[in-house]
């Protein structure tokens, strides 16, 4: 499932494509995505792309009558490519530009969403609970110890809680718990601020690590121009089980939070 470092990446390789550009048309060939893609859409045909954002892993393409929300769900991905290109069996939705360079959401599995605003998008059901942006100064110690008091979650399925930060998938999740020497299993309201403060810096740093290497490839994800993203090569825990930990050379373990695979060390992290 594309994270936030992937649709970074994907914001920044369409943003010289796109951006100041006129919508000449956009074709739907398959509305039924997670939520089918309103007829309104089309009231960008003609209007400038004003800006080309990103919130959570949704990118927002802004012109003067509202703007476009697209979500890569869970196989999801955009290509740039030249007007006339033809389409494949899941290409489900062209943005085509007076360039003659189109966007394509291609999605095999139909859990992304191509949704349209008239107002502050920010203000969309959808975003308006998100909460801070990883990256950002909203997102420091003070802000995470604050949230996890109280919290008896395990402190991995907490900071992958997209209503206490954004972006931190379950790959970023376990790398950053790796780094900062926690247990995935530790309970968020148990955790000190000595660490939260640890945690929140390698968060920040694996994250912008991966954006820097163009996100990581697993199964879906590649980036707009067909090539994969290199963060792989620097995993240090996720997808490792049963091999040696490059720091102790104990085994890495695997379990399961959430119905979602957990990867770590036992003896670095506590």
């Amino acid at each position: 499932m594309p994270e936030l470092p992937e649709v970074e990446t994907t914001r920044k390789g369409i943003l010289p494509f796109v951006d100041k550009q006129t919508v000449a048309k956009i074709i739907i060939r398959q509305p039924k995505l997670r939520w089918e893609v309103p007829d309104a859409i089309h009231d960008m045909e003609g209007e400038i792309i004003q800006s080309v954002t990103r919130r959570g892993k949704y990118i927002l393409l802004e012109t003067s009558k509202g703007t476009a929300l697209i979500h890569l769900g869970m196989s999801g991905s955009l290509r740039v490519l030249d007007v006339g290109v033809a389409a494949e069996k899941h290409d489900h939705v062209d943005f085509e530009f007076s360039n003659k360079k189109l966007i394509r959401l291609r999605d095999p599995r139909r859990f992304g969403a191509v949704l349209w605003a008239t107002k502050n998008p920010l203000k969309h059901k959808l975003i308006r609970s998100l909460g801070p942006e990883p990256l950002g100064d909203d997102f420091n110690t003070d802000y995470l110890f604050l949230a996890s008091r109280g919290r008896k979650v395990s402190i991995k399925q907490f900071i992958m809680n997209g209503h206490v930060v954004v972006g931190v998938g379950n790959i970023y999740a376990c790398e950053s718990l790796f780094k900062a020497g926690i247990s995935p299993k530790a309970l968020a309201g148990k955790v000190s601020k000595k660490r939260y403060e640890k945690l929140v810096e390698v968060i920040k740093e694996v994250l912008a690590r991966a954006i820097e290497q163009g996100g990581t490839t697993l199964k879906d994800f590649v980036q707009v121009e067909g090539n994969p993203g290199y963060f792989q090569q620097e995993l240090n825990v996720y997808g490792r089980a049963g091999e040696a930990c490059l720091v102790c050379e104990s085994s890495i373990k695997q379990i399961k939070q959430g119905q979602r695979s957990t990867f770590y060390c036992s003896k670095c992290q506590k």
